[in-house]
């Protein structure tokens, strides 16, 4: 969530825990006395103050402070140092100005330096922050102090823009569109820079004379150093809460916000099918909208008709071999922006919408005796999504939102008659969410969400409704967190007559604490009922739990001895089965990491012992609570180190290995006993400020695990004559070692602010070699089939390419050519090998699915189009 945030280095002002990974910053250089003296800042309050002033005639944007309105505006100055050293007023002056007239606010801001080569200049993609300096201003026009926007200008000119919200963090996959340049000073000591942010761009009240929430922000990468220009305090709890404001904002009237975005895409796909009255080669072209329309100050509507989703990236396919689903980022920028509101409370898991029918697995078991699959879609059809979004100016916020899929048939053909049929994988389907959420003071907030999925016919339908508060107090020290969901499902499977058996269920959590200083704690505690179920919108790993845990930190945000900071945590942790109730497991845990002074070395460790644990989920047998798996006692450490990243070769790598007890189980002769590995190795190179090159080599290995085995081989046929009557109705377990690679490589090439290309190539292969089984009883007992010898071992393979050549030839607009290419195997028993090398032969040899594709869209504001008067 927080991943920018991360890439900014602000993550610290989230959260008072843990930045691993980040280069944290040095004091700046020495600069000479007398400039010193001159930028000494006086005492400051906690909420300081800028007057915005009008101008009458719109600013030339050019990066050059040289219009007449520039002279009139107060500066803003004196700006504090977040880190390395927090609290430190800066030596090298930053002065602000703020403008505005009837359509925009207008940023001008001078960034002063030691000397021209002290400016960092990497150009990035936009939204990309790399080693480079950068200026940003952040909005809170409704100053509830929980939601805002930033505005960000690299050196290179390149935008970063995103929201802020309890529920996302920093959410920077929202985009607007807005003007901004960027100019060297004429003696290269320093740069400057103008912004142009107009009133359709964002989001506030209509009121004669307002007062904004406001922060300006620097970053100088020479020496890793973040300023801000209210000081914002790591040991404080959030981040917009300590913005100061902008005042003297009079007669500004909300625009009518109404932007369209047509888009027209071409498709070539080429997959070597190499069938006779099948064509390898396929061409396709698609047109649609996407539709922004202010329907009131607050409020604005977001629509996408006919969406094309196309070329968004591959997602990272893994062997799964646990009893829960695999969840996938989402890549759609119309789910992932401006979601805070839908977000709230983790019941929006976006890849539902326009996810895989319902009844895709249910094919093979409906077909006829001489019939097979000619067609089984795996993805539903959207037909169009609506966001509805805003907040009043009494702080309540309001969401709603609304997408539509298409009825979905998979096609099957009799191999005698040649006769094709249809069936019925997914029916039409509605997907709705609602949201109140109130702020209210002290940083804190109630909210309302509820989900709802509708489905066309006999066909289940399913319902969620949830509530959530913070209460924090007026010194914003402690606070109490709390949530209680509802789910209710009604109706039957697709291809069954047999009502659903978790037609209600629950869960709550509650959590307290001590939220900003050095010292911080925790106490929680949650249940989940063994029916509470919000997956057909939402993503949940396991219900029938109740857990509760308890962490303490002590944070030091101050450089000491030889490091910038530190912070630490230390806990402890039970869950139990719900019901019935039962012994889950328990554990404690602790971690740790810095940033050391001179090398900018972050470095860490996270260590914690698990008691012996009853894993009632894997068997895969329900209700829950007569089968488990033992999982003995285990220890992990864990630790990771990453460089500089202003470096032009930098490097991050981290590695854990768990050892478990003895679990008393007989062992095989010339096995090891259990335990796991993993390791990650990620340097880069920058290669100059415009190619950098990022590979990643992923390993893990487990040997020795003890896991499910039944799934796709049916244990009610002979599986041989001594063990078909053995086991019977129990569960079949394996022991296994399984080995993972994933070798991922990176390149960017930026070419201008506007014109990058960015190429991915993945590898992953997983390999299991299975060498004991056993039956699972009830209770948890185990009983060794040592003359088994069924082949379960498994290897799967996935390779992905994808290419993208982006050019944002105009504000919103932009044009791309993308290139895919994707292969995937599963080999099973015998087929399968452990040898990376032979996957990889394997996989070059697989046939490859090519796809090309060229996409367009052009940004069309109705404020830019409408005739002017006079």
């Amino acid at each position: 969530m927080f991943t920018v945030l991360l890439r900014c280095g602000l993550l610290s002002l989230w959260l008072a825990s843990f930045c691993a990974h980040v280069s944290l910053g040095q004091s700046a250089p020495a600069t000479a006395k007398a400039d010193a003296k001159a930028l000494a800042a006086p005492a400051l309050p906690s909420k300081r103050q800028l007057a915005a002033t009008r101008t009458a005639t719109p600013i030339k944007l050019d990066g050059v402070l040289d219009d007449a309105a520039w002279a009139t505006a107060p500066v803003a100055s004196h700006f504090i140092e977040q880190r390395p050293k927090p609290g430190r007023p800066e030596r090298l002056p930053t002065e602000a100005r703020i403008l505005y007239d009837d359509a925009a606010i207008y940023v001008g801001a001078v960034l002063h330096e030691a000397s021209p080569d002290s400016i960092r200049r990497e150009l990035t993609q936009r939204d990309g922050i790399g080693n480079t300096d950068f200026f940003g201003i952040f909005l809170d026009p409704y100053r509830d102090h929980l939601n805002g926007y930033g505005f960000i200008v690299l050196s290179t000119g390149v935008q970063f823009d995103a929201r802020y919200s309890p529920a996302n963090g920093e959410d920077d996959s929202w985009n607007a569109v807005w003007e901004s340049r960027v100019a060297l000073l004429p003696d290269g000591k320093g740069w400057s820079v103008e912004i142009r942010i107009p009133y359709s761009a964002i989001r506030f009240a209509a009121t004669p004379v307002q007062t904004w929430g406001l922060n300006l922000m620097r970053q100088r990468k020479a020496s890793n150093q973040q300023f801000f220009w209210n000081e914002v305090k790591p040991q404080v709890d959030g981040f917009v809460n300590q913005w100061g404001e902008l005042t003297e904002l009079r007669d500004l009237h909300p625009p009518l916000r109404l932007s369209l975005t047509p888009y027209v895409s071409a498709y070539v796909n080429h997959y070597p099918y190499n069938l006779e009255g099948k064509r390898n080669a396929s061409a396709s072209f698609n047109g649609g909208a996407d539709l922004k329309w202010g329907i009131n100050e607050s409020f604005t509507l977001d629509a996408t008709l006919v969406p094309d989703f196309g070329q968004t990236i591959s997602d990272n396919q893994v062997l799964n071999l646990s009893p829960f689903e695999v969840q996938y980022q989402e890549n759609r920028t119309f789910f992932t922006e401006g979601t805070e509101l839908f977000n709230k409370g983790n019941l929006f898991y976006s890849r539902r919408v326009g996810a895989q029918p319902l009844g895709f697995g249910d094919v093979p078991g409906l077909l006829g005796p001489r019939e097979f699959i000619v067609q089984n879609p795996g993805v539903a059809r959207l037909y169009n999504a609506t966001k509805v979004s805003g907040r009043t100016s009494k702080g309540l916020g309001v969401g709603v939102f609304n997408a539509v899929s298409a009825s979905m048939y998979a096609t099957v053909q009799d191999s005698a008659s040649g006769q094709q049929r249809e069936i019925l994988t997914q029916p039409l389907t509605n997907y709705n969410i609602v949201v109140l959420d109130q702020s209210l003071p002290h940083n804190s907030y109630v909210s309302l969400i509820n989900t709802n999925v509708t489905r066309a016919g006999r066909a289940y339908d399913a319902n969620v409704t949830a509530g959530l508060f913070k209460f924090a107090d007026k010194k914003n020290e402690y606070a109490v967190r709390g949530q209680a969901n509802y789910s209710r499902r009604r109706g039957v499977g697709l291809n069954s007559e047999t009502p659903i058996d978790d037609q209600n269920g629950y869960k709550y959590y509650v959590n307290a604490g001590k939220i900003s200083g050095n010292w911080l704690w925790t106490v929680d505690h949650g249940i989940e009922s063994d029916t509470y179920n919000p997956n057909d919108l939402g993503i949940l790993f396991g219900n029938n739990n109740i857990s509760q845990s308890a962490t303490v930190n002590y944070n030091k945000y101050q450089p000491f001895w030889k490091v910038n900071n530190l912070y630490t945590s230390l806990g402890v942790y039970q869950s139990l089965l719900f019901r019935p109730l039962m012994y889950q497991d328990a554990g404690i845990y602790s971690q740790a990491n810095t940033t050391f002074t001179k090398s900018f070395i972050t470095a860490g460790f996270n260590a914690n012992l698990d008691w012996a644990k009853h894993d009632y989920y894997e068997p895969r047998t329900y209700p829950l609570g007569t089968y488990y798996v033992q999982v003995p006692t285990s220890a992990n450490l864990g630790a990771f180190v990453s460089s500089d990243y202003r470096k032009k070769l930098a490097y991050d790598a981290n590695a854990g290995i768990r050892r478990y007890a003895l679990d008393g189980r007989p062992e095989v002769a010339g096995r090891p006993r259990r335990y796991g590995f993993g390791l990650t190795l990620s340097p880069r190179y920058r290669v100059n400020d415009r190619l950098n090159f990022r590979y990643t080599f992923d390993y893990s290995l487990k040997v020795n695990q003890v896991g499910y085995v039944n799934d796709g081989f049916d244990l009610s046929q002979p599986i041989d004559q001594q063990y078909s009557a053995l086991l019977g109705p129990d569960v079949l377990l394996g022991r296994r070692n399984v080995s993972t690679f994933t070798n991922t490589l990176t390149t960017n090439y930026t070419f201008t602010n506007r014109l990058s290309f960015t190429m991915r190539v993945r590898h992953y292969v997983s390999t299991v070699h299975y060498w004991a089984f056993a039956r699972l009883h009830p209770g948890g007992q185990e009983e060794t089939l040592p003359g088994y010898d069924r082949n379960h071992d498994t290897s799967f393979n996935a390779f992905n390419v994808d290419a993208s050549l982006v050019w944002w030839f105009a504000p919103g607009s932009q044009v791309s050519l993308v290139w895919k290419n994707a292969s995937a195997t599963s080999l099973l028993g015998n087929e399968a090998t452990p040898l990376y090398f032979d996957n990889l032969t394997n996989v070059a040899n697989t046939p490859h699915n090519n796809n090309v594709s060229i996409k367009i869209l052009y940004y069309l504001d109705y404020l830019a189009l409408r005739p002017r008067r006079g």
